[in-house]
């Protein structure tokens, strides 16, 4: 592959990934395949029960076994526990209590899968064996799981210390400006849902290989992440060492979705047992680990209302959201449901809001942020009870939104939750998805379903979401005196294709092909400082940073050139690797350039963003149901997305497709379910079901762009925007099918399961 750019083919360019080639022919190198010499196995034992006072009988036994290194238990680790790194102020300006997650539980238990020792010996298998004959006497304890449960009188209560299973109160917007809204309203219209837990469910488990050098008295940690600094820095804080002795590698991930953005137990255990071990040790997660250790998704049991006048204006929103922060707050766990109900008003011009969250904990798998973090769930919804004002007051799912839209002239626009809203235009992207979606036409098909006996349904999500939020990214660019180029930079790819986007923008600057570009990150010793993946930060951020590194550097490039070339600066360009005197054949080779400089010459950015960017859009689903088994399927999607400047169309659409797929599946079939004992019934892929490509239909995706002017190129982040538009349009698509097609008036939850649609259409009668 080499494709060469030129300045028409940098930004907006619809170039091919360059990483595919090296990962399609099996190139690729990830976590699981690197194996130091001598390198040790582990194994992690896991709570069977869900709340139980524990003991443990035969430890010396199980170490004294053949082949066994070591076992690490509650005892051993006292003091050592995971962080919580969301700390903010609740409602009534008094921080909340934090309850210790040990690293390894020595007395309680509070949650199947909970870790209880950690085996190493010289084979998976030896490790497993040890694990599996490890006595482990438990007290059983009360169990409560389900947000309803949790919060009745009389609940078992997951920490008595604290008195109740309310982890935190949160509000945002004016309460008592909301109260005097809804006061004088003419109509009130309300709703409540359920937003589905949901398992990551990424294809790579976590792994991870932990090093030590006695001689230099660091450690080395090989796993996939979203950000090894973060990851660093998180690690140490556990384990007490300086940043600087902990060096974290991240090779090929495959997938995070937030999910690896956090530390999980297993990263400062291998570390402990290769310092105390001397060698090398492996943890290799399995499917089942993932289902029951890894952070779930979602969660959340709201509810909304909207007050109207008599012409269907919105006057104000309350909104009251129960979100399951599971047995212990995770990493970033109570700051989801914070930045989701700071979106609570959605697109539309309302003058009181009011947003009360209350965080639950149950004896489950803790929760914290999954693609779009807080974003879906509230644009989810918004949408949806959007929807239903608009089936009561008459004006129907188009005329309501459009009447009550921020309009252009409004821009920028501060919501009542302090969301700074620079620019859109909203009503643009619903019209453009109304045509391409034949809404007009929607009738006819509908009649056609049901001359064959089907149900159809029609449904639109008009989303708005908070990413790329206010930080900075340092980038620095090299070039070597062999004339290469590198470009380090603390982002970290999870298969989004950076190594093609900020290659574009170099590539451009330099009149070179982006596979003259090197593209380093995922190393804390190389990489001096980064803030990671997460929140579609990663080329909103980074790339304004990368683009003026580039500028710096080839400004220095130029002076070298000049004296070299007797010209001025103003008369050079950069073209195929040279430095040409414009209109003439007098060239130097940017090799040569850096062979004069004596050295590699550098140029290091870090443009600082202040406010978070806003990607907006128009989803429109058409389905059509099956009553006699209450299948569900996708017939049509129609994506129409402000994106603001667009670097590369094709990377772009596969991340707006990939969302949206990860959408279309928790609406229609994603379901974690406890029992009552708090055992996870769909703890593998034979019992949690995911969305199939057979199952999906071809999507249209087309942007309408209007540039941001909170971000240096004008970019609008996009990486999650998929997932956040995807949940209300096809649920408000099912409920219109029900509605008129079986006349079911309950309003039906997530996952609309073949199951769930058929008790909606009997109990309908």
């Amino acid at each position: 592959m080499n494709q060469l750019v030129t300045p028409k083919f940098g930004v907006g360019a619809p170039l091919r990934r360059k990483e595919d080639e090296p990962l399609l022919t099996g190139h690729g190198i990830y976590t699981g395949d690197y194996s130091p010499e001598g390198c040790l196995h582990s194994y992690v034992l896991r709570s069977s029960m869900a709340h139980a006072r524990i003991s443990l009988g035969n430890v010396d036994e199980i170490r004294a076994m053949d082949g066994v290194r070591m076992v690490l238990t509650g005892a051993e680790l006292a003091g050592k526990s995971m962080p919580c790194l969301a700390r903010l102020k609740q409602i009534d300006g008094t921080d909340y209590p934090v309850p210790e997650q040990p690293v390894l539980c020595s007395d309680t238990v509070r949650y199947v899968g909970d870790a209880i020792a950690f085996i190493v010996a010289d084979s998976l298998d030896a490790a497993r064996q040890a694990g599996e004959q490890l006595e482990v006497d438990y007290e059983p304890l009360d169990v409560v799981v389900g947000i309803e449960k949790a919060l009745a009188p009389g609940a078992p209560v997951v920490w008595p210390e604290f008195g109740s299973n309310v982890a935190f109160t949160f509000g945002q917007g004016d309460e008592v400006r909301t109260e005097e809204a809804f006061a004088g309203a003419d109509r009130i219209v309300s709703i409540d849902l359920v937003n589905n837990r949901i398992v990551a469910n990424y294809m790579e488990l976590r792994g991870c290989v932990a090093e030590f050098s006695s001689e230099s008295g660091r450690f080395k940690l090989t796993l996939g992440t979203q950000g090894g600094h973060g990851m660093r820095n998180t690690i140490c804080r556990i384990l007490g060492l300086p940043e600087e002795d902990l060096q974290v590698i991240t090779p090929e991930v495959g997938g995070g979705f937030g999910t690896k953005g956090f530390c999980f137990r297993e990263y400062p255990l291998t570390l402990i047992a290769a310092r105390e071990l001397g060698r090398p040790v492996r943890w290799a997660g399995e499917r089942m680990d993932h289902f029951v250790t890894d952070a779930h998704g979602r969660d959340n049991l709201s509810h909304a209302e909207l007050a109207l006048d008599d012409e269907g204006r919105i006057l104000g929103l309350k909104v009251d959201v129960k979100a399951a922060m599971g047995a212990y707050l995770h990493q970033y766990g109570p700051f989801i449901p914070h930045v989701g109900t700071s979106m609570s008003s959605g697109l539309y011009d309302i003058p009181a809001v009011f947003a009360k969250v209350e965080g639950v904990y149950m004896h489950t798998v803790p929760t914290d942020a999954f693609r779009g973090a807080g974003r879906p769930e509230a644009a989810y919804l918004i949408e949806r009870l959007i929807d239903k004002a608009g089936e009561e007051t008459g004006l129907g799912p188009v005329e309501i939104r459009k009447r009550n839209f921020i309009r252009p002239e409004q821009l920028p626009y501060t919501t009542q939750t302090g969301r700074m809203y620079d620019t859109g235009e909203f009503t643009g992207h619903l019209d453009k998805a109304l045509e391409v979606a034949d809404w007009a036409g929607f009738k006819t098909r509908q009649a056609a379903s049901a001359a064959r006996g089907k149900y159809r349904g029609i449904g639109i999500c008009s989303y708005v979401e908070a990413c790329a939020f206010p930080g900075s990214e340092e980038a620095t660019l090299e070039l070597d005196t062999e004339g290469s180029l590198t470009l380090l930079i603390g982002t970290q790819t999870n298969g989004q294709g950076h190594a093609t986007a900020y290659s574009q923008v170099v590539a451009e600057q330099f009149g070179v092909t982006i596979d003259d570009v090197e593209v380093i990150q995922g190393d804390t010793d190389r990489v001096r400082k980064g803030g990671g993946t997460g929140g579609s930060r990663s080329i909103p951020i980074g790339l304004p940073s990368v683009r003026d590194a580039g500028v710096a550097l080839v400004k220095k490039i130029k002076e070298l050139a000049a004296d070299q070339l007797e010209a001025g600066i103003e008369d050079l360009e950069l073209e195929s690797g040279v430095v040409r005197v414009v209109g003439t054949d007098q060239q130097v080779t940017l090799a040569e350039i850096a062979a004069m400089a004596g050295e590699t010459l550098k140029a290091s950015e870090e443009v600082r963003q202040s406010e978070a960017t806003y990607p907006n859009g128009t989803h429109i689903c058409e389905v059509e149901v099956d009553p006699e088994t209450g299948d569900v399927t996708v017939e049509n999607y129609v994506i129409v997305d402000d994106f603001g400047v667009t670097v590369n169309p094709i990377l772009l659409a596969g991340q707006v497709y990939g969302g949206t797929v990860s959408a279309i599946s928790q609406a229609l079939c994603e379901h974690t379910v406890y029992d009552d004992d708090g055992q996870l019934l769909t703890a593998s892929l034979l019992d949690y079901q995911m969305i199939r490509a057979a199952d999906l239909p071809d999507i249209h995706f087309e942007t309408r762009n209007i540039p941001s002017t909170t971000n240096a190129m004008g970019i609008k982040g996009a990486g999650e925007a998929g997932s956040i538009g995807g949940c209300a349009a096809v649920m408000n698509a099912v409920q219109m099918a029900l509605k008129e097609g079986a006349g079911v008036s309950e309003v039906i939850d997530m996952p609309a399961t073949p199951l769930r649609v058929w008790d909606a259409i009997r109990a309908a009668g």
